[in-house]
């Protein structure tokens, strides 16, 4: 056997291997999109309670948030405002509340299943992008 034929012989193994494993890689990539798609459209009536201990409920948190404004949006909200961010993790819900004049207040619910993505920025430690579905 020539070192050329060796060669060959190694190359030919290693494309092998790497067709098994992009073949492996694909089954698991369907079998988590099944799962993830599973999971969404099962809609449980009952939350599962953990057998040892009655699990802690999780309060609403109310955070005084400041609307980041894009340029796009500046002739819509003119200035920026102080809203109310109210986070229902057990409802899943997040609330976000304007206080107008007049005492009035003009809110907005979104649910769990609307919200896409939360981005924390890089930059600014207190600053959360919310990609909402849409």
């Amino acid at each position: 056997q020539t070192a050329g034929q060796s060669g060959e012989q190694e190359l030919e193994s290693l494309v092998l291997k790497l067709s098994v494993l992009k073949d492996f890689l694909s089954s698991i990539e369907k079998k988590a999109l099944k799962a993830l798609q599973e999971m969404s459209s099962a809609t449980p009536t009952t939350t599962p309670q953990p057998l040892s201990r009655k699990a802690k409920s999780i309060p609403v948190q109310t955070f005084e948030v400041k609307l980041d404004i894009t340029l796009g949006d500046l002739t819509k909200i003119g200035k920026s405002q102080k809203y109310t961010l109210s986070v229902d993790v057990e409802g899943g819900k997040l609330v976000v509340l304007k206080k107008q004049k007049d005492s009035q207040e003009d809110w907005n619910t979104f649910t769990h299943d609307k919200i896409r993505q939360l981005i924390k920025s890089q930059r600014v430690q207190n600053k959360l992008g919310i990609v909402f579905e849409k």
